[in-house]
């Protein structure tokens, strides 16, 4: 009833441990190696083409995200049994056909069905989750830029991008999946004006539809399965992480608590060959604790679904300034 990455604590053998900066380099390399060939989702409860295409996706994803391997690196050297996905997040813009939609018609074509809307004002977002057909999945956050709240002039550059794609915009997810834009190689200068009004467009203009970050399950781990025991863990192996309104973020009734790491920056080659240095994804934690009503079940009775389910706005609010590059 949980969601479990196909790969044991014992298939990253290559590193026992988190050390020196340098071990750290070396070790990112191997685990984007060991995360496009072992870090697979699994089940034969859907169709292949969900799990090949969310495989695909977690593919591109390990690739720019050297520093959610080491997470997942230092976690599973004192794990007994598997590491768990809570779920995965993506960003869109919301305009010309590219919002929400066009990834959330692939996923629910496959069995995914929405739940809840959140809106975050002040940052311009909406979003929607989406609970997956069989406990084996993640669920999927999928949220969008709400472009109109912007100005004419951040709507003409965004718009010149989207309505490439919309011709394209059932195919957003294969478009992430395969790591490629659906629009053509953007320039400096739109990258620029975006990140003056809004981080998330500037980090959708050039990560387009992969992976913002994913999630591990907190509760799941054998050790530090309790969201201050693992902070603890990861500042004292050197892991930034995203410290905006508190470490720790706790939904209001306390049954949902999330950290991440800061994401990691990788180049980025806009339209007439300069190269400048752009956020990526990053790792997540969020711990579900048991609802009152399910607090009386024995430990060894305690499933997914009697757990707090579902997403805060307040977290995630936070959660987005993970990609603010330099720090949150």
């Amino acid at each position: 009833s949980r969601r479990q990455l196909g790969v044991r604590a014992d298939s990253w053998e290559f590193a026992q441990t988190v050390g020196s900066s340098t071990d750290r380099g070396q070790q990112s390399m191997l685990g984007r190696m060991a995360g496009k060939e072992t870090w697979k989702l699994a089940s034969d409860k859907v169709s292949p083409i969900l799990t090949g295409g969310l495989n695909a996706f977690l593919s591109k994803y390990w690739a720019r995200a050297p520093t959610a391997g080491l997470a997942m690196d230092f976690l599973e050297n004192q794990q007994k049994g598997n590491l768990y996905f809570d779920h995965f997040a993506f960003r869109t813009f919301g305009m010309n056909g590219c919002g929400i939609d066009s990834l959330a018609s692939t996923l629910q074509s496959f069995g995914y069905e929405r739940r809840d809307n959140l809106i975050f004002k002040q940052k311009k977002l909406n979003a929607y989750w989406f609970a997956p057909p069989v406990p084996e999945l993640p669920r999927i956050f999928i949220s969008e830029l709400q472009v109109e709240a912007f100005s004419d002039q951040v709507q003409e550059i965004i718009g010149k991008y989207t309505k490439q794609a919309s011709p394209a915009s059932d195919h957003m997810f294969l478009s992430g999946s395969l790591g490629v834009l659906p629009w053509k190689t953007p320039a400096l200068e739109d990258f620029k004006a975006l990140a003056e009004v809004s981080e998330y467009a500037a980090w959708t203009l050039v990560n387009g539809y992969s992976l913002n970050h994913t999630t591990i399950s907190v509760h799941n781990l054998s050790r530090m399965n309790e969201i201050e025991d693992l902070v603890r863990g990861l500042e004292g192996a050197d892991f930034k992480l995203n410290s905006s309104g508190g470490v720790v973020k706790t939904s209001p009734d306390g049954g949902l608590r999330q950290i991440s790491t800061l994401a990691d920056t990788f180049d980025f080659e806009f339209e007439g060959g300069k190269v400048v240095p752009v956020s990526g994804p990053y790792i997540e934690f969020a711990q579900r604790l048991v609802l009152p009503e399910f607090s009386h079940l024995p430990e060894d009775q305690i499933e997914e679904h009697h757990r707090r389910d579902g997403f805060e706005q307040g977290n995630a609010d936070k959660i987005f300034e993970s990609t603010q590059v330099g720090g949150s």
